[in-house]
């Protein structure tokens, strides 16, 4: 079962680096829902798909099940800084400021020299504090 695991996210990464998102997001799911039943898989595994199908649902512009994805992603290894980085963007996009101001502290705690989750920090707290500047 593992073995089988360890090849449908093999396949599942291949087409995803081939943006093949239809095909890769069906291989996450299938990977995703095999460890649950299982509960055989590495937890970087389940992280790695979690966050790679929430790429795709991001890129879909399905922000909310991306978050889900992210979360879920976090959940299964909490040592992983991109999900929390990923989850940080769709806050920030979304505007929910606090969250992602959360999320890319997370990131630098665990990954000090993050430079890109160094920026969004930054940029989040002055998009907070204009908009709270402006009253909202």
């Amino acid at each position: 079962m593992a073995e089988d695991n360890s090849e449908i996210l093999e396949q599942a990464n291949a087409e995803f680096k081939k943006q093949n998102f239809e095909q890769a997001e069906e291989l996450y799911t299938k990977f995703i829902s095999s460890c649950l039943q299982s509960r055989v898989c590495k937890a970087a595994d389940l992280s790695t798909a979690y966050n790679n199908r929430g790429q795709i649902r991001y890129l879909r512009v399905d922000f909310y099940e991306a978050v889900e994805d992210y979360t879920s992603a976090t959940q299964a290894d909490s040592q992983f800084e991109i999900p929390f980085y990923n989850r940080g963007l769709v806050h920030y996009r979304l505007g929910f400021f606090e969250d992602a101001k959360r999320d890319f502290q997370q990131v630098l705690k665990l990954n000090p020299d993050f430079e890109d989750a160094k920026v969004s920090l930054q940029q989040t707290l002055l998009d907070q504090q204009h908009k709270i500047n402006r009253g909202y």
